[in-house]
């Protein structure tokens, strides 16, 4: 059992390092052309959130695999942050947002550090609310992973990405029942769920159907038009998306 233990916590580490390394792929775009042209930043800030989040809970849990992979994760996506602000021509409301969000994240555990007993009470609600804002990241494109599913387009859809997530969360799930940890068995069900159906439809090569962004990806991209369907957008409209 602890061989078994030992290698699903490599897993589950392994697994989840990948899934945030992929944005070193953006990370090389921005360097390389000195801009954030086609990047989200959004991505980034939330992810940065949930890893510190997750890591709060590894800590008062003392559940050193889970302390690891966010520790690892909250560094990634900072890095991203500051390459990104760094390099984006308007610096000011990217700057407000993250401020906003270290606001929001020192709130946080000022309520959990001082108005919840210490112990399973501030451990189970510290967990549920990690949970909730990691499902909410996976539920917002659903919408996208909708279109994609009936149009079978999967241009805007990151197959290495999906799949690393796909079988980080799998992974998870079965760390989760060992610890035990319901948590993240709840939140990793989800996000197994929602990748593995975009994984294992049929679906064939065609142009991005998602309105102003990609799903489980940070790319922005924009519609391309065709014979059958030529969309006509407004210069308004277009700076409005972000497309040039």
């Amino acid at each position: 059992m602890e061989l078994f233990m030992s290698l699903l916590s490599w897993a589950c580490i392994v697994f989840t390092v990948g899934m945030f390394s992929t944005g070193l792929t953006d990370l090389k775009k921005m360097r390389a052309t000195k801009s954030t042209d086609n990047i989200q930043f959004l991505p980034f800030l939330t992810t940065c959130l949930n890893n510190l989040g997750w890591l709060y809970y590894g800590i008062l849990k003392r559940d050193q695999t889970v302390i690891l992979v966010n520790v690892i994760g909250a560094a990634l996506q900072t890095l991203y942050i500051t390459v990104f602000i760094h390099y984006t021509k308007q610096k000011k409301p990217f700057l407000s947002q993250t401020l906003l969000a270290g606001a929001v994240l020192a709130g946080g555990w000022f309520y959990f550090s001082t108005f919840l007993p210490e112990g399973e009470t501030r451990l189970n609600q510290l967990g549920l609310t990690c949970s909730a804002i990691t499902v909410s990241m996976y539920l917002s494109p659903l919408t996208d992973l909708v279109n994609i599913v009936r149009s079978g387009n999967v241009q805007c859809l990151s197959f290495p990405l999906t799949v690393a997530t796909f079988f980080t969360s799998t992974s998870w799930v079965l760390y989760g029942h060992q610890v035990p940890n319901m948590p993240g068995i709840l939140t990793n069900s989800e996000r197994a769920a929602a990748v593995g159906k975009a994984g294992t439809e049929v679906l064939i090569p065609g142009p991005c159907v998602c309105e102003g962004g990609c799903f489980l990806s940070s790319k922005r991209r924009p519609p391309r038009t065709s014979r059958l369907n030529i969309r006509v957008f407004t210069v308004g409209k277009a700076k409005r998306h972000g497309w040039f």
